[in-house]
C-alpha cells in the first residue's frame, strides 16, 4: 500500500477516534459531576480523614490503569482495535450500573455504615469506589486503543504527537461542555451541592443508554487494524517490552505527569479553601480554569507540526516547575492554574516518545504504558495525606519533583537505544 493510499484510508478512522475522544471526555466529566452529591453524602461523617477519603475516589479510578492495561493489550491482539473499543464501552455501561447501585443502596439503607478510626462511612461509598474502578477499567482499555491508533494512522500534514493532541483537544472540549450540560440541562440550573442522591439514579441510567447507543453506532463504522502495530493472534514476541529503555522511562514519566496533573486539578480547590478569604470564594473557578488551560494548550499544540515532542516536553516541564515554585513561594493557588496550559501537551509528547520505533510491540507497549497512569492515584492520595498532617502549601513540592523527572525524560530518557523496526 502506498503512503498516499494509507493516508487516504486512515482519515475516516482518525476522525472517528477524534469524535470518540470527545465522547469519552464528555461522559467522564458528566459522570464526575454526578459524583459531587455522592461525595457530600458519603463523606459527611469522615471528620479529620475527609481529605484522605476524598482522594480515595481518584485512587480507585486510577488503580484500574495498571491492573487492566494488560487486558486491553490482550484484547487488541484477540479482537482487534474495533472489537476492543466495543468491549470497553460495554464495561463502562457495567460501571455506571454500579454507580447507580451505590446511590440506590444509600437511599434504601441509610443507616448502613462502617466505622474506620474516627470516620463513619456509608456502605454505599464502597460500592461507589467499585464503580470508579470499573469505569476506570473501561477508560484504560479505550486508551490502549486510542493512543497507539492515533499515533500510527498516517494522515497527511500531521505528525504523531500532533494527532494525539488533536484527540486530546476533542477530549478537553467534551470535558469543558459536560458540566454545563449536567447542571444546566439535566438538573435545570440547580447547584450540584443541592442535588440529592436520589436524583442521580435516572441520569445514571440515561448515561448507560447513551453509551449503549454509541457502542451500536461504533459497531457499524469502519475501523481497520493498522499492520505492524500489534502482534497477531498466537504470535510470540522475541523480546520483553521492558527491554526498550525509552518505554520503561516513559512509563515512569507518565506516572509523574498524570500524578501532578490530577493533583493540581483535584486539590487546587482544597488548597484555596484552606487559605480562606478571597481564595476560598474563588476555589471552584480555579479548577475550571486549570482544565480550561489544558484545552487551550491542546488546541494550540494541535496546529504545531514542526516542533518535535522532545522540545515541546522540555519547554513545558520547565515552565510548569517555575510556576509551581512561584505558587509555593507566594502561597498563591492562582499560579497553579497557569500550569494547566503547560500540562496540555505532555501526554501526547510522552506517549509518542515512548512508543517510537516499537513496531509490532506498540499495542503491548500501550498496555504497559497504562501502568504509569497509577500516578494519578498515588500522588494525589499522598498529597491528601500530607495535607491532613502539614497543610497544603508545602505538598506542592511533589509537583516540582514530577516536573523535573519529566524534563529529564525529554532531554535524555526518551532517546531510543534499541529499535524494534
Amino acid at each position: 500500500m502506498s503512503n498516499s493510499k494509507s493516508e487516504e484510508n486512515y482519515l475516516g478512522p482518525f476522525l472517528t477516534l477524534v469524535f470518540l475522544f470527545f465522547i469519552v471526555g464528555f461522559l467522564t466529566t458528566a459522570n464526575g459531576q454526578f459524583q459531587g452529591p455522592l461525595k457530600a453524602a458519603f463523606l459527611s461523617g469522615a471528620g479529620d480523614l475527609k481529605n484522605t477519603f476524598a482522594t480515595l475516589i481518584s485512587f480507585s479510578w486510577f488503580l484500574a490503569y495498571p491492573l487492566t492495561g494488560g487486558i486491553g493489550s490482550a484484547w487488541v491482539t484477540k479482537f482487534g482495535y474495533k472489537g476492543t473499543l466495543i468491549r470497553a464501552l460495554l464495561v463502562m455501561i457495567v460501571g455506571l450500573g454500579v454507580f447507580f447501585m451505590s446511590s440506590w443502596y444509600y437511599e434504601q439503607f441509610p443507616g448502613s455504615n462502617v466505622q474506620i478510626a474516627s470516620a463513619t462511612i456509608p456502605v454505599g461509598y464502597f460500592i461507589f469506589l467499585l464503580g470508579s474502578f470499573v469505569v476506570g477499567s473501561a477508560a484504560t482499555i479505550m486508551q490502549v486503543v486510542l493512543n497507539p491508533y492515533l499515533t500510527a494512522c498516517n494522515v497527511k500534514g500531521t505528525q504523531p504527537v500532533q494527532r494525539l493532541n488533536i484527540g486530546g483537544s476533542s477530549n478537553s472540549i467534551g470535558t469543558t461542555v459536560a458540566p454545563f450540560f449536567v447542571t444546566g440541562i439535566v438538573f435545570g440550573g440547580l447547584a450540584m451541592e443541592k442535588v440529592e442522591v436520589k436524583q442521580l439514579m435516572i441520569p445514571f441510567i440515561g448515561l448507560m443508554v447513551v453509551i449503549a447507543v454509541i457502542t451500536f453506532i461504533l459497531s457499524k463504522l469502519s475501523l481497520p487494524d493498522i499492520k505492524g502495530t500489534k502482534t497477531e493472534k498466537g504470535e510470540k514476541l522475541e523480546k520483553s517490552v521492558w527491554s526498550f529503555s525509552h518505554l520503561t522511562l516513559g512509563v515512569i514519566a507518565i506516572f509523574f505527569y498524570v500524578g501532578v496533573e490530577v493533583a493540581i486539578g483535584a486539590n487546587i480547590n482544597l488548597f484555596a479553601i484552606s487559605l480562606g478569604g478571597s481564595f476560598a470564594s474563588q476555589a471552584a473557578i480555579m479548577a475550571t480554569l486549570y482544565w480550561g488551560g489544558m484545552l487551550v494548550g491542546r488546541l494550540i499544540s494541535s496546529s504545531i507540526s514542526k516542533i518535535s515532542p522532545q522540545v515541546q516536553l522540555a519547554f513545558t516541564s520547565i515552565l510548569a516547575a517555575i510556576f509551581t515554585i512561584a505558587a509555593i513561594a507566594l502561597n498563591n493557588p492562582w499560579l497553579l492554574v497557569v500550569v494547566g496550559l503547560f500540562h496540555s501537551v505532555m501526554w501526547g509528547a510522552i506517549f509518542t516518545l515512548s512508543v517510537n520505533k516499537l513496531g509490532k510491540y506498540t499495542s503491548v507497549a500501550s498496555g504497559v504504558f497504562m501502568i504509569g497512569v497509577l500516578g494519578g492515584a498515588v500522588i494525589p492520595l499522598l498529597q491528601g495525606g500530607l495535607a491532613d498532617a502539614f497543610g497544603w502549601r508545602w505538598t506542592w513540592f511533589l509537583v516540582i519533583a514530577g516536573e523535573l523527572f519529566i524534563l529529564y525524560y525529554a532531554l535524555l530518557g526518551s532517546k531510543v537505544k534499541q529499535s524494534a523496526e
